[in-house]
């Protein structure tokens, strides 16, 4: 089995998204998140597919939804997260990218967390799924402020063996 990181970015009250998109403008971590994921296989829902409209560039792009009839040119498309993790089992790190719902699933696969938390409140309704800190051991964490001033850290997390 491939190896599954979860990527993603929440502000305070574990806040992921608002009306399908992003919150906040932060390019810093666009940039750190292309730079990650580029050259590999990156895993979404529809609804996460539908809010980018597009395939991002130099990455194979999974999407998982329960539609049979499903389909995207130039994407993959599965029936589960574990399929999708299946499609993509020749690479090296394989990238959850979200929503929510696959995040709660992910959570209980994923062996890598990269997680950018923003220091702020931003109104949201979607929401990163509570877990347990205890089953992962922080292996980085770099404490930034974005060129707009909003203070950011990206926290790597190892599963626990």
């Amino acid at each position: 089995m491939a190896n599954l990181s979860l990527i993603v970015a929440v502000a305070q009250q574990r806040v992921i998204g608002l009306n399908n998109t992003l919150p906040w403008h932060l390019p810093e971590d666009l940039k750190r998140f292309r730079a990650l994921t580029t050259g590999h296989h990156i895993i979404m829902g529809r609804k996460t597919y539908d809010s980018l409209n597009r395939l991002l560039p130099e990455r194979t792009t999974v999407i998982v939804t329960r539609n049979r009839d499903y389909q995207v040119p130039g994407a993959l498309i599965a029936h589960s997260l574990q399929e999708a993790v299946e499609l993509a089992r020749d690479d090296n790190e394989v990238f959850l990218i979200g929503g929510a719902e696959l995040y709660r699933e992910g959570l209980q696969l994923a062996n890598r967390l990269y997680i950018t938390e923003i220091d702020a409140v931003f109104e949201g309704d979607a929401f990163l799924p509570e877990f347990d800190l205890e089953d992962w051991r922080e292996v980085a964490r770099e404490q930034h402020i974005s060129a707009k001033g909003l203070p950011f850290s990206y926290i790597t997390y190892q599963r626990q063996a």
